[in-house]
C-alpha cells in the first residue's frame, strides 16, 4: 500500500505518517523501485494501534510505550492499566482546571455590562494581571 492509502484506510494524513515515520513512531517502511513508501498489513496495524491511542488521549511518547508494550510477550494487564490510569489522572485534572477558567470567566462576563460604555471587568483583568485570580476565586 502506498502512503495515500495508508491514509486513508487510517484517517491520518501523509504528513502525519511521514511525522511519525521521523520520530520512529512507526518503522520506515520499504520502498518501492520508484523510491515510494510501500507499507504492509503489519505496519498498517501498527499504524491504526497509535492513531486509537492518541485518539484515546495518549501522548506520543506514552503511545511509543503502548507499542512497546504491545510488542512484549511477557508484558501485563497491569503495566498497560497503570499507563492508562495515569492518563485519566492527567485528564482528570486538565478537566478541573478547565472548569476553574470556565467558571472564572463566566464569573467576569456576569461582571460586565456588555454595554456601550468602556469600562469593562473583563479588560480590567486582562489589563491588571488580576485574570488568574478571577478565574480561580
Amino acid at each position: 500500500m502506498n502512503i495515500s492509502k495508508v491514509a486513508r484506510l487510517t484517517g491520518l494524513s501523509a504528513k502525519t505518517l511521514r511525522y511519525y515515520e521521523a520520530i520512529g513512531l512507526i518503522p520506515a517502511p520499504h520502498r518501492g523501485e520508484n523510491g515510494y513508501r510501500k507499507y504492509d498489513d503489519h505496519s498498517l496495524r501498527r499504524i491504526r494501534f497509535v492513531k486509537n491511542a492518541r485518539d484515546a488521549g495518549f501522548s506520543l511518547d506514552e503511545c511509543r510505550e503502548l507499542l512497546a508494550l504491545s510488542e512484549n510477550a511477557c508484558r501485563t494487564s497491569a503495566e498497560v492499566k497503570a499507563l492508562t490510569l495515569a492518563r485519566i489522572t492527567d485528564i482528570e485534572q486538565r478537566i478541573a482546571h478547565l472548569q476553574a477558567m470556565l467558571q472564572g470567566l463566566q464569573r467576569l462576563a456576569d461582571q460586565c455590562h456588555g454595554d456601550g460604555k468602556r469600562e469593562c471587568p473583563i479588560m480590567d483583568a486582562l489589563d491588571g494581571g488580576h485574570l488568574s485570580a478571577s478565574v480561580k476565586e
